[in-house]
């Protein structure tokens, strides 16, 4: 007799992990099936773990300060203590400059204002009294400095300030962070099923009946969720369900760079996460007084699409290292370039306009949370819990693409339209299309 469950979740990383917990609580009996040795072992483990709300939509906006709330609340969420430890939340404050001639921030305020997000509007000397290691320059954009000869050269003008947002941070183990949630998980029923991959979607008739694995084992069950991060559109295209959508997604490689903080400044205790529009970077504290450098994905820098997500270069490249550290130089001028390049390399499960999506498909009892593009970590235990709502109501006949599912969310009582996470939306124009953590 073939093994049996309520749903198979495709992916043990945060996002799989917490729709596992979110379904069993609902009474699901769940299996998280992952390639992978444990939890939280592939794109998770390297995940900037940024918590923070400055999105250009109402709804990005509300999802991700609903994320606030689980964070700071982490261990009793999840009801539970695992034997590794827990995670911490670091709520360092985040920071995006405002820049003179652009609306970024003025468009986030509005949604902060609307939703009740806290924060503080601060001048030039407010920024250089909290941070007196930033240079206030705006330099209008930037380049790639092999390339450009006058990258260092001031434009005269400057930054307006910053919108500072006193509850956001970032996770202190993003890898641990997944298992706490398989422990919470497993205290519900759930199972999780290691290296293990898999090879058929099995259906008859439009509906889903369950896996096969490679090793030969079928696993029934009447829901199967694709969470398989920068494998999801392998997952999709096994299901069939791929061509029905409008919104697809596609593996992206990224380089995240650590640096030693400048000399005299503490910025893994005094640092703050910070989103810095003018230089296309964003940084944050890291363990051992370090600064991590992410790319908010500037159109000078290349993108790197992989068809194979088993297959790419997972090693720095000098000229991304020295983009992304030179750029973070300009803010920081006393930051010193390291003679050892030091960070990580991965994928970035890249929707079309680097929303996500979190929707059923074409194909009965097959759902998807994909389409994470690099900054999904921090909405991990909302997306959780608005999969298993939507779920749950569409196994019971709810039409979510006639009469999209609201959500109504735990913490601030926000109500969210799934229809916004629609595999069959438009192209979203207000997306930033570009990732911060």
């Amino acid at each position: 007799m073939n093994r049996k469950a309520d749903a198979i979740i495709i992916g043990a990383g945060v996002i799989g992990s917490n729709v596992a917990f979110e379904l069993a609580k609902r009474g699901y009996k769940t299996l998280n099936i992952d390639k992978l040795p444990t939890s939280g072992y592939g794109s998770t483990s390297n995940s900037c773990a940024i918590v923070r709300a400055h999105y250009s939509t109402w709804d990005g906006v509300a999802m991700a300060y609903e994320g606030f709330f689980y964070w700071d609340d982490w261990a009793n969420y999840l009801g539970v203590e695992d034997e590794r430890g827990m995670i911490q939340y670091m709520k360092t404050g985040s920071i995006m400059f405002k820049l003179q001639g652009q609306d970024h921030s003025k468009k986030c305020l509005k949604f902060f204002n609307e939703i009740g997000v806290e924060h503080e509007v601060w001048d030039l000397d407010q920024l250089k009294d909290r941070m007196p290691i930033y240079s206030d320059n705006q330099y209008d954009g930037t380049t790639r400095p092999d390339e450009d000869e006058h990258f260092f050269d001031k434009t005269g003008k400057k930054i307006e300030g910053a919108v500072f947002t006193p509850g956001s941070g970032y996770v202190s183990d993003p890898q641990l962070s997944s298992h706490n949630l398989q422990v919470a998980a497993e205290a519900k029923g759930g199972e999780f099923l290691f290296n293990s991959e898999i090879s058929e979607i099995r259906q008859e008739g439009g509906k889903v009946l369950g896996v096969n694995l490679k090793s030969g084992e079928q696993i029934d069950a009447p829901i199967v969720v694709n969470v398989a991060g920068p494998h999801s559109f392998v997952i999709n295209r096994m299901a069939g369900v791929e061509e029905e959508m409008n919104i697809k997604t596609k593996a992206l490689r990224h380089e995240v760079c650590h640096v030693p903080s400048p000399d005299g400044f503490d910025f893994e205790k005094n640092g703050l996460h910070t989103s810095d529009g003018d230089n296309f970077i964003y940084f944050r504290p890291e363990t051992g007084n370090s600064i991590l450098i992410g790319s908010e994905d500037p159109k000078c820098d290349p993108q790197e699409w992989i068809a194979d997500p088993d297959n790419y270069n997972n090693q720095l490249t000098a000229s991304q290292w020295k983009a992304q550290v030179y750029r973070c130089m300009r803010r920081i001028p006393e930051l010193k370039e390291p003679s050892r390049m030091r960070g990580v390399v991965d994928l970035y499960d890249v929707s079309d306009d680097w929303i996500p999506i979190y929707d059923k498909s074409a194909l009965g009892g097959f759902y998807m949370a994909i389409g994470s593009s690099g900054n999904q970590f921090k909405n991990a235990p909302v997306a959780g819990h608005c999969m298993a709502e939507l779920i749950d109501a569409c196994e019971k006949g709810h039409d979510h693409d006639a009469d999209p599912v609201k959500v109504k969310t735990v913490y601030t009582g926000l109500e969210l339209n799934m229809g916004f996470y629609s595999r069959n939306r438009e192209i979203n124009p207000n997306s930033s299309f570009s990732v911060n953590g």
